[in-house]
């Protein structure tokens, strides 16, 4: 784990600190929205527009890294975020917010392709697997962190807007004057939506409805605590639930996913945040009752991602599993950009409970074809599965195939030892 610090403090330093700066402007335009009168669609189409900036980024960013380089793709990136984060509370219309999240949503997706794939070259094969777990667990120290700031001055004002531009400025320092050398960069043709929704139909499916959950929660709590009347410490509590829960869980259930079918373990955890999402919805006017629904569905629905995506690779030949990546990340951005929205709807016909319903609904539709999945063919042995790795719902193709290496290498020193 030093070896890996060591090596890329820099890196890991500067994606925490963009990663509070995410982690705010996602949650203070939720409270914000609320504080300028926007209605619930008018929310709903603002959090989505970062996740169709996102997918755009993660198609069109490492094109860009080939022709100008990491530095510099790097560099422009996180300049707009820091632009567009100080530009919400001048112009504070709808529209304009959306297109602000269409621009962010395409600089950050672009700073995790160029940020994951230098993490890639740094981390050698005895320490991706290490690398790529600190990765992800300084994604959610930010996060959390982020919520934590909420309280340290008014919504309504500019200063929570400034903080995180002046976070995202400072997160590209330690990285651009660190002496870690730039990456050669090369990315291999990915399977086709049809050929993965052949060889994994659980996978493809699966990935759409999390990415539909997420987004509901990345894009869509905020806006929920402010049409339930939370204050902006209860709001922040309630986002970091869903965080802090995956962190907790993530680890757990990846031991289980190894050990059994993973398809019995993506119904019952689907069934568990279904639950959860039950328990918001009846009792969710009880502040504490609300925060063991968000404990319940961030604790099971945020590690069906590496679940899914462990039990793809499980019927994939290892030279195909960096190709499938792409794939299943543009399947999982498609759900998210249509999660707000569909929240926003059922939120303005049922009011609040009808956040906590639509997950019910989403993860119960999981549980349902994961039963069915399982009547058409026999799960692999456990000596056939892949090694479970942990990535984050808000991670690049670049993320996933690096997870895919890691499972691959250590899978490759199983069958050695």
């Amino acid at each position: 784990m030093f070896q890996v610090l060591s090596g890329a403090w820099a890196l890991l330093l500067g994606m925490m600190l963009l990663q509070v700066g995410n982690g705010m402007q996602g949650t203070l335009l939720g409270i914000r929205g609320e504080l300028e009168g926007f209605s619930t669609l008018e929310m709903s189409i603002v959090m989505s527009s970062y996740f169709l900036g996102f997918l755009f980024g993660s198609r069109l960013a490492p094109e860009m890294i080939r022709r100008v380089g990491h530095v510099r793709v790097f560099a422009a990136l996180g300049s707009m975020i820091s632009a567009v984060l100080i530009l919400y509370p001048t112009v504070t219309e709808p529209w304009a917010w959306s297109v602000g999240r269409v621009v962010i949503g395409f600089c950050f997706s672009g700073v995790y392709v160029t940020a994951e794939s230098w993490l890639n070259n740094s981390a050698s094969n005895a320490t991706r697997g290490k690398a790529l777990s600190l990765y992800m667990m300084v994604q959610m120290v930010g996060i959390v962190s982020a919520q934590a700031i909420m309280v340290l001055a008014d919504p309504s004002g500019y200063v929570l807007f400034v903080i995180p531009s002046v976070l995202v400025s400072l997160a590209f320092a330690p990285i651009l004057l660190s002496v870690s050398p730039t990456p050669a960069f090369d990315t291999t043709k990915p399977l086709s939506l049809r050929q993965i929704m052949k060889i994994s139909p659980l996978g493809c499916v699966g990935m759409l409805l999390t990415g539909g959950v997420f987004a509901a929660q990345f894009g869509m709590a905020a806006v929920y605590g402010g049409k339930a009347g939370l204050s902006v410490g209860e709001i922040s509590t309630f986002v970091a639930s869903f965080y802090v829960a995956a962190v907790v869980a993530q680890y757990p259930l990846g031991w289980l996913s190894d050990r059994m079918d993973r398809r019995k373990l993506i119904a019952a955890v689907s069934l568990v945040s279904g639950l959860g999402g039950m328990v918001g919805m009846m009792l969710g006017d009880n502040f504490w009752f609300l925060l063991l629904a968000a404990f319940i569905v961030g604790g099971s629905s945020n590690p069906l991602y590496s679940l899914l995506i462990a039990y793809t690779n499980d019927f994939l030949q290892h030279d195909d599993m960096a190709a499938a990546a792409g794939g299943m990340v543009f399947i999982n951005g498609l759900g998210a950009i249509a999660g707000p929205l569909m929240v926003g709807w059922m939120m303005g016909v049922m009011g609040p409970g009808g956040y906590f319903l639509y997950i019910s609904v989403l993860m119960f539709a999981m549980v349902a074809y994961a039963i069915y999945r399982m009547t058409q063919r026999a799960a692999p042995t456990v000596s056939q599965t892949e090694t479970y790795m942990p990535v984050s719902p808000s991670s690049s193709p670049m993320a996933v195939g690096f997870a895919q290496e890691a499972a691959i290498e250590s899978a490759q020193e199983e069958n050695s030892s």
